[in-house]
């Protein structure tokens, strides 16, 4: 039978296309709301925030203004733990020792517990020094301050992240604080020494970790990948090198990552690595030798050997980095909280647990929602990781920190990680032309194709180098033009 003439028929048809013209606009509008998801759900924690800050503050005077530092304080944690932490897990995750979705809640695990149970419950309200409290002393002046600083600092790592360029999110929240207090105060208001040794940080920082990175990467180059006999060498040096992490990371965590909980001045710390150290050295000896049975005499299996201490290293520098940066998200916050209850800024203030909270689990929500990107740049697309140079990475930074405390040298973890990328990569080149005699002769490739080749990309170099220089000024900038438009609006010009 014809269905030419049964309208039934045509009904049908004229059904599916319409139901075809659903299925195609429903597709679409599902592509085009996926890059709102991130946002969206930010969003709601940063209310969540808010509505947390109006609960504990009840009807006391001045509540609204921490009600919107709390949305404030929110959003810049959302945005370190977007940018910063993938300097920790990014290296864990280009050498493929673990997956994405692994790195992400391994992360935000030990990061939460950092702030949670090790984070700093006592932060300066001026940003270790750099605007003298004197200068501010007046409450309302003080907290819009603080506030423009929050903002500037916040808005600026949303713009790197969105820019792929991982940025130091203190050196943020310091140009911040510096530009806020310059406006309000004017230039003699800022402690330029203090400044000066942020800027040379700027290159002291990458330089040693680069240097460190390489220089663990060249000893387990030559006492192990490059020996005829790969898993005899393996057999003795990963359990000293593994040894070495474990004293190394014991003294980081005694200096910066439980120094709430406890604290030790630097030779009791170096005596816990120590007596950390030694054993576990034994310990691994017949673990890393039952590993090691089977495996083939090549590189590939000498990376198996160092994954689970490349993942450990990595949870370690997490739990480290939740307990010391998370003031950078919640310290100005409260010192709001403070000025607006005791209606004075204060040199050091307590942080309310809930403020705490607030900084440990943006971290985590910032590292969930928009993490991935800046992982994928630090763990493969500055060079070429793997297990070896990864863990090299991991061990330079703590060490670089350890080296930096005694000393006395504000350094950035964020300039150490990055720089220790490009140590091994940079050494990688200068190994493989100049001591292996690799015949690289790229001279006939156009200058393009020539870049793309080379171990290490040059066009991260410059972005990430060209945003460190520019952090600093970029949000005190930014920090004053925010001042002069609140105290404006609040009328108190």
């Amino acid at each position: 039978m014809s269905t030419q003439n049964d309208p039934n028929a045509k009904g049908i048809k004229t059904l599916d296309k319409d139901l075809n013209r659903i299925w195609l606009l429903e597709q679409a509008t599902a592509f085009t709301s996926r890059p709102l998801v991130g946002p969206g759900i930010a969003g709601v924690f940063m209310i969540l925030a808010g509505l947390a800050a109006a609960t504990v503050m009840g009807a006391t005077v001045g509540a609204w203004v921490v009600v919107v530092a709390a949305v404030v304080g929110a959003y810049m944690a959302v945005n370190i733990g977007a940018n910063d932490v993938a300097n920790n897990m990014g290296p864990a995750v280009g050498a493929k020792a673990v997956t994405m979705g692994g790195a992400l809640l391994i992360a935000a695990v030990f990061e939460t517990a950092g702030a949670l149970l090790a984070g700093g419950d006592v932060v300066s309200t001026v940003s270790r020094g750099i605007v003298s409290p004197e200068s501010v002393a007046e409450p309302q002046v003080f907290i819009w301050a603080m506030m423009a600083a929050l903002m500037a600092g916040a808005l600026w790592i949303n713009l790197a992240t969105w820019l792929g360029a991982p940025v130091s999110t203190t050196h943020s929240i310091v140009g911040g604080v510096m530009g806020a207090g310059i406006a309000a105060a004017g230039f003699a208001a800022v402690n330029w020494p203090v400044m000066a040794k942020i800027a040379a940080s700027w290159v002291i920082s990458p330089v040693l970790g680069g240097v460190m990175a390489a220089a663990f990467l060249a000893i387990i180059n030559n006492r192990i990948l490059y020996r005829e006999d790969k898993m005899a060498a393996a057999r003795t040096w990963v359990p000293i090198l593994i040894g070495l992490m474990g004293g190394v990371f014991a003294t980081y965590m005694a200096m910066k990552g439980l120094k709430k909980i406890v604290k030790f001045d630097l030779h009791e710390a170096i005596l816990i690595g120590i007596v950390v150290a030694i054993p576990l050295v034994f310990i691994m000896r017949p673990i890393i030798r039952r590993q090691s049975r089977g495996l083939e005499n090549r590189v590939k299996s000498v990376k198996v050997l160092f994954a689970i201490p490349l993942v450990l290293s990595a949870a370690l520098l997490s739990f480290a980095h939740g307990a010391n940066d998370v003031a950078n998200a919640v310290g100005p916050l409260a010192a709001i909280v403070h000025a607006v209850q005791d209606g004075a800024a204060g040199d050091r203030v307590q942080i309310p647990y809930w403020v705490m909270v607030v900084g440990a689990v943006g971290l985590s929500v910032g590292l969930m929602l928009f993490g991935p990107k800046m992982i994928k740049v630090v763990g493969s697309e500055i060079t070429r990781l793997n297990a070896m140079r990864a863990w090299s990475v991991a061990l330079a930074a703590a060490v670089v920190v350890i080296i930096a405390s005694w000393l006395g040298l504000p350094v950035s973890s964020t300039h150490i990680a990055i720089g220790g990328i490009f140590g091994v990569g940079f050494y990688r080149e200068w190994y493989h032309e100049k001591v292996l005699k690799e015949n690289r002769d790229m001279s006939a490739l156009p200058v393009e194709e020539r870049t793309r080749r080379k171990v290490v990309r040059r066009a991260h170099l410059m972005t990430i180098m060209a945003a460190w220089v520019i952090t600093v000024p970029a949000t005190a900038a930014l920090s004053a033009a925010l001042f002069y438009a609140a105290t404006l609006l609040a009328g108190l010009r």
